[in-house]
């Protein structure tokens, strides 16, 4: 029985803490919080705290790290590094440059980390649905069937209207802002920052080195009408949808491409690529010999895209526990652990 605490208690985690008591080989813990009104809150058998100590000091084999990082992102890094010197191992949601750092972040901040894990005996593998599964694994595993490949293409087309993170939607994504507005995000360099790295792990993954630096593209259009999502208000002629590329190339020709498009209703931008079936899925395209197209789609048993979408998160991490526990010290990418399956999930 491995034992688990789960750190935070928010939109992904609330999804981790129900995966690991419903799973047969692991026992919850303990719960790490944020937020003082939550101290003492019930999980299971354990209640939460904010001592962060406290969580340490049950030496749990591992923590599933599933607080926001999109705007913490140094001080989350610093936390992950806190587990690792406690020599605890980590599945961790973000922030997500760690799924694959190389080329990304200097080695003065990936070195930390995995000398910290070796000297420890701890590993951290930072993983999720995307960055994550659907635009890692999935297309690797894919690839296996092709005798040539001229272009990857690797897609998240959601609509966002349901989906709760206001500091991400508003703040980082612009949602609901002027068109002539900055948001972090669409400043030159960080797209690169944030899903590069899912193009750096597909050509490693591949055997493919890209040209530098990576190529970025971003529409963003206005909304035709004033829109109610669960996050943010968006007033007509404020922005409404987003469509982006992150590029690798070769010899300055396109070979592999992370391409999100984001709706805040779904009727918008219909000449934009839109699901086949659904709100919401992932798209995994080969150009090539031959050429291929999976569409991966999922829904909440008693929620929409957005709700499994979260769920998909947690358990793509809380499954991934006993192969992290498993791996050699230091940082495990996807390219480093086993088949990674629902092990113990069939229904009973």
């Amino acid at each position: 029985m491995l034992r688990v605490a789960v750190w935070s208690t928010g939109t992904v985690a609330r999804h981790a803490i129900a995966g690991v008591l419903a799973h047969p080989e692991m026992e919850l813990v303990g719960v790490w919080t944020s937020t003082p009104e939550k101290e003492g809150t019930p999980y299971g058998d354990v209640r939460a705290t904010t001592d962060r100590d406290a969580i340490l000091a049950l030496k749990p084999d591992c923590i599933v790290h599933a607080a926001m990082t999109d705007d913490r992102i140094f001080e989350a890094i610093d936390d992950l590094r806190s587990f690792l010197d406690a020599g605890v191992n980590v599945v961790s949601s973000g922030p997500v440059v760690l799924v694959w750092p190389w080329g990304t972040f200097p080695d003065t901040v990936i070195d930390p980390l995995v000398k910290a894990g070796v000297a420890n005996d701890a590993t951290l593998h930072v993983n999720g649905i995307d960055p994550g599964f659907a635009n890692d694994l999935l297309p690797l595993a894919l690839s296996s069937l092709s005798q040539r490949i001229d272009h990857l293409r690797v897609s998240e087309i959601a609509d966002y209207s349901t989906y709760y993170q206001p500091v991400v939607m508003r703040d980082l994504f612009g949602f609901g802002q002027p068109l002539d507005a900055r948001p972090m995000l669409w400043e030159p360099g960080i797209l690169s920052t944030a899903w590069g790295p899912v193009v750096r792990l597909l050509a490693a993954g591949l055997g493919v080195t890209l040209d530098e630096p990576l190529v970025e593209y971003v529409e963003r259009r206005p909304a035709p009408r004033d829109i109610s999502t669960l996050s943010v208000e968006i007033s007509e002629g404020t922005m409404a949808s987003v469509l982006f590329r992150v590029v690798g190339t070769v010899d300055g020709v396109p070979r592999i491409t992370l391409q999100h498009v984001t709706r805040c209703s779904p009727e918008l931008e219909p000449d934009w690529p839109t699901p086949t079936k659904g709100d919401g899925c992932y798209r995994v395209e080969f150009e090539g010999e031959p050429t291929m197209s999976l569409e991966f789609s999922h829904h909440g048993e008693h929620g929409d895209h957005n709700v499994s979408g979260m769920i998909i998160t947690a358990q793509r991490l809380v499954n991934a526990i006993p192969a992290v526990v498993a791996a050699a010290p230091g940082l495990a990418t996807p390219l480093d652990l086993p088949l990674v399956t629902g092990r113990g999930l069939v229904a009973r």
